[in-house]
């Protein structure tokens, strides 16, 4: 990445803080992402929303004055939406039995505010967080089935967020990066999971003890889905017109999310190879070799 994209980077995190407080409140901004920096330098861009970069401090910087991307409409919205997921991922982790949802009512207050401001965003994410509990309670053991929820709410919110900009292909970038994310939880959980007795598409689809086990035996199938993810994501992002530069967003989409899902399917030694053996699983446009 280059200086200036890790700096615009940073920006956009700090002033996503900024902005999830406006959003959702104090205790919401312990949610924050870098997913949710990313989003955001991928809907202003979209959106041709200028972002206006000053230098602040912050609570947890109080000394020195960094780098951050002043609150606006759209990063507050983004504020609303991270806050809403936080809050039901936290309800999920409790119905799981997992002690961190414990904490959901940290983030009910913000929840509540994100709903009052954003009621369309906020039912779009209840409606397609309900469809993906419905599906995985019924033990879904078929991958792209599993995977619509989570597809299907980001291409709808990003169709909010976007307004009179959204376009095929913007919905058809999102749809496979909700797809991706869902993907991609289930591999970082697939161990995990599998020691709890939990859900996970994977392991339902496979049947394999181990992350590892599934990864070798399975590798073409697994091969195939995230080749034809990374190449719906790169024809769609041809396709959208972007008012500024956007060098950021293409080194993570073409090349950040590639790399990070060789990590979560093989991990540093996870095929028995070094790092330095696993290069050639992925050719120079980001696919997977067979």
């Amino acid at each position: 990445m280059f200086v200036k994209d890790d700096m615009l980077y940073k920006a956009l995190y700090c002033g996503m803080c900024k902005s999830i407080k406006e959003g959702g409140g104090q205790l919401a901004r312990t949610a924050l992402t870098y997913d949710m920096a990313f989003m955001s330098a991928l809907v202003h861009n979209i959106k041709n929303a200028d972002v206006q970069v000053k230098k602040r401090r912050c609570a947890l910087h109080p000394f020195k004055r960094r780098f951050m991307a002043l609150p606006d409409e759209t990063s507050v919205l983004l504020g609303c939406i991270n806050t809403a997921l936080a809050y039901y991922k936290l309800l999920d982790d409790r119905a799981d039995g997992d002690k961190k949802g414990l904490f959901a009512f940290l983030y009910k207050r913000g929840y509540k505010k994100a709903v009052k401001a954003h009621p369309a965003a906020a039912e779009i994410i209840a409606a397609q967080l309900e469809e993906q509990s419905r599906i995985e309670r019924e033990g879904c053991d078929v991958i792209d089935r599993a995977c619509e929820p989570t597809a299907a709410m980001l291409q709808k919110l990003s169709a909010y967020i976007l307004g009179g900009y959204a376009t095929e292909h913007t919905d058809g970038l999102f749809y496979a990066i909700g797809k991706w994310i869902y993907l991609a939880d289930a591999l970082d959980d697939y161990d995990k999971d599998v020691k709890k007795g939990r859900y996970n598409v994977l392991y339902n689809a496979f049947k394999k003890p181990t992350k590892a086990a599934a990864a070798e035996a399975n590798a073409e199938e697994i091969n195939f889905i995230f080749n034809q993810l990374f190449a719906d994501m790169r024809i769609h992002l041809a396709a959208i017109k972007f008012y500024f530069n956007h060098d950021l967003t293409d080194n993570i989409i073409l090349l950040g999310i590639p790399a990070k899902t060789r990590s979560l399917v093989y991990g540093r030694c996870g095929t028995g190879r070094c790092a330095e053996e696993i290069k050639p699983l992925t050719d120079n446009g980001g696919n997977f070799k067979q």
